[in-house]
C-alpha cells in the first residue's frame, strides 16, 4: 500500500516562503513519478509541478520561476519551496504519485495512481 503524507503548508503573508514536503510510503519511491497539484476553492485540480527518477523537472507557466521540486530519495520525499508567494497562490496543495507516465501525460491529475490528503497554504495580501 503506497501511502503520501503532505506537510508544511501555512499562513503566509504575500512575497513569504514555505517549503511542502511529501512522504511516501510503500512501493519504490526512487523509480516514482512525483508530482504537485493544487486545487482553490471552486476551482479545477490544477498541475504544478513534477519531477521522475531521473531528476527532470517540469513547472505549471504560473511559477514563473518562483517554485523549486526536489526529491530526495534517501528519505523517500519530494519537496516543493516555493518562494515570492501570491494570495493566488492559496489553494491544498496535493502530491501525487505514479510508477509509470509517460511524459505527456505527467501533467494530468487523473493519471497518478496515489494522492496524498492535501496541505493548506493560505497566502494573505
Amino acid at each position: 500500500q503506497v501511502q503520501l503524507v503532505e506537510s508544511g503548508g501555512g499562513l503566509v503573508q504575500a512575497g513569504g516562503s514555505l517549503r511542502l514536503s511529501c512522504e511516501v510510503s510503500g512501493g519504490t519511491f526512487s523509480s516514482y513519478i512525483t508530482a504537485w497539484f493544487r486545487q482553490a476553492p471552486g476551482k479545477e485540480r490544477e498541475f504544478v509541478s513534477v519531477t521522475d527518477r531521473y531528476r527532470r523537472t517540469s513547472y505549471a507557466d504560473f511559477v514563473k520561476g518562483r517554485f523549486t521540486i526536489s526529491r530526495d530519495n534517501t528519505k523517500n520525499t519530494v519537496f516543493l519551496q516555493m518562494e515570492r508567494l501570491e494570495p493566488e497562490d492559496t489553494a491544498v496543495y496535493y502530491c501525487a504519485a505514479d510508477a509509470n507516465l509517460i511524459l505527456s501525460s505527467r501533467r494530468m491529475s487523473a493519471q497518478y495512481d496515489y494522492w496524498g490528503q492535501g496541505t493548506q497554504v493560505t497566502v494573505s495580501s
